[in-house]
Order: C-alpha cells, then sequence, then structure tokens
C-alpha cells in the first residue's frame, strides 16, 4: 500500500515539475515566436513596396535615360492624348502616340516607352499593336542589339488621311448597294445615291490634297529650290503676260 502510494506521489512529482518547466520554458518560446513575428512585420513593408511598385508607379526617370524628354514634354503628351482620346483613340495608344511624336529619333523602346509614360511594358504592348494595326507605328531592330525599336512613320498624316481613302471607297460601294436595294428612285435611294457623289466628290479632292501637299512638302524640306521653282514659275507665268501686255500697248499706241 506504501508502495503504490509512493509511486502514485512520484508521478505526481514529476507532472508538477514537467509543468514548471513548460510555464518556465513558455516565456523563452513566445520571445523567439515575438522575435519572428516581429521579423515578418518588419519585412511585410518592404513586400508591400515591392508590390506597389510593380504594379503601381515606375521609378522616376533620370535626365541621362530620357533626354530630352521634360515636364513641358510631359504636359504636351498628356494634352494632345486627352484630345486624341476625346476625339475617339484608345488613351494609351494616344499616349504612346504622343510620346512618340516628341521623342527627337521618333523611335522608342517598350522599356522607354514604359519609362517616360510611368506604365508597365503590356500596357505598351498593347498600345503599339493597335497603332501598328493602322500603320501608324512599325517595329523594328535596332542596328546591332536584340532591342524592338517602335518607330512613327515618316509622314504619319499623309499615311492616316491615305488609310481613310480605303475606307471612303468602301462606303461607297456600301451605298450604292443600298440604293439599288431601296430601289433608286425613293426617298432613302436618292438620299444615299447622294451620299456615293458626296464621297467620290471627296475622294478626288482628298487624292488632289495629298498631291498638293507632297509637293509643299518638298518646298518645305528644300525651301531653296522650292522657292527658286515658285518663283520662277512665277515669273515665267508673269512674264508672257507682262509681254503681251507691253505687245498690245506698243500696238496699240503705234495705232
Amino acid at each position: 500500500m506504501s508502495h503504490v502510494a509512493a509511486k502514485k506521489e512520484r508521478a505526481q512529482h514529476e507532472r508538477t515539475k514537467s509543468r514548471q518547466q513548460e510555464a518556465e520554458a513558455a516565456p523563452s518560446d513566445r520571445k523567439p515566436g515575438g522575435a519572428g513575428t516581429g521579423t515578418t512585420t518588419t519585412a511585410c513593408p518592404a513586400a508591400e513596396t515591392t508590390r506597389d511598385g510593380g504594379s503601381g508607379d515606375l521609378p522616376e526617370s533620370s535626365g541621362d535615360a530620357s533626354p530630352g524628354y521634360d515636364t513641358a514634354a510631359s504636359r504636351f503628351v498628356e494634352r494632345f492624348a486627352a484630345e486624341l482620346t476625346e476625339a475617339g483613340m484608345q488613351r494609351m495608344a494616344a499616349r504612346v502616340f504622343a510620346c512618340l511624336l516628341v521623342s527627337e529619333s521618333g523611335a522608342l523602346s517598350s522599356a522607354e516607352l514604359g519609362e517616360r509614360l510611368r506604365v508597365s511594358p503590356a500596357a505598351v504592348s498593347g498600345a503599339v499593336r493597335m497603332l501598328a494595326g493602322v500603320h501608324i507605328v512599325s517595329r523594328e531592330r535596332e542596328p546591332g542589339s536584340r532591342r524592338e525599336l517602335y518607330r512613327l512613320h515618316s509622314d504619319i498624316w499623309y499615311q492616316t488621311i491615305s488609310e481613310r481613302d480605303a475606307f471612303v471607297m468602301r462606303w461607297i460601294g456600301t451605298f450604292q448597294e443600298g440604293a439599288q436595294a431601296l430601289g433608286p428612285q425613293t426617298p432613302a435611294g436618292r438620299r444615299l445615291l447622294e451620299s456615293v457623289e458626296f464621297f467620290r466628290f471627296l475622294e478626288q479632292e482628298l487624292r488632289n490634297i495629298m498631291e498638293r501637299w507632297q509637293a509643299h512638302r518638298e518646298a518645305l524640306r528644300h525651301p531653296d529650290s522650292g522657292a527658286g521653282s515658285d518663283s520662277g514659275s512665277g515669273d515665267s507665268g508673269s512674264g508672257p503676260s507682262d509681254s503681251g501686255a507691253r505687245s498690245d500697248s506698243d500696238a496699240g499706241a503705234g495705232g
């Protein structure tokens, strides 16, 4: 009986001692845990900063990284892009187009566009795809490098108007089919036929304007030769007229 009691007492003592050891060890266990938690908490802002940096604004660009792209250029890009957006152009495509327009060479890489516009490469890629689809921008490889550049066409406005010409010709065909289907003598048919004539007139005038623009552009790019040819044509045009006038005058005086 005393042996059993002694055994129970020792077991109780062991349990008590074990609980005391756990109680003594608990603060130290919490300390590393707390330290670990503190370390994790300290690391969280860095991780959040990384996430913010990755999905938000890009770092400020340096002057060397974006030569010629200062505050004034940035303001112009955003203003012109806003006007293009109001006219119906996709916003990011408008920003990329305006950014290329003010660049020194008219060509920038995806990284350069992203840095200047502070957007992701994916946003640049989507905008360039849209601009390339309407033949405003072309892709090219930089000589001696694997880097891809996005370049504006040399005569972007001429190219844009020329692309519209193809749409006008399709509209003419569609209007003609509509007029035949509705009846040329009906009010709707006559309205469509008048639309056909309008767009035919517009298409011809646009061709004339584009031809005149090309001649005017050459004169702008080569002012000496352009001024000379204009001056020469003006002199040759007025010369015979003046001479004829003098001859008539002399003839009249002689009579």
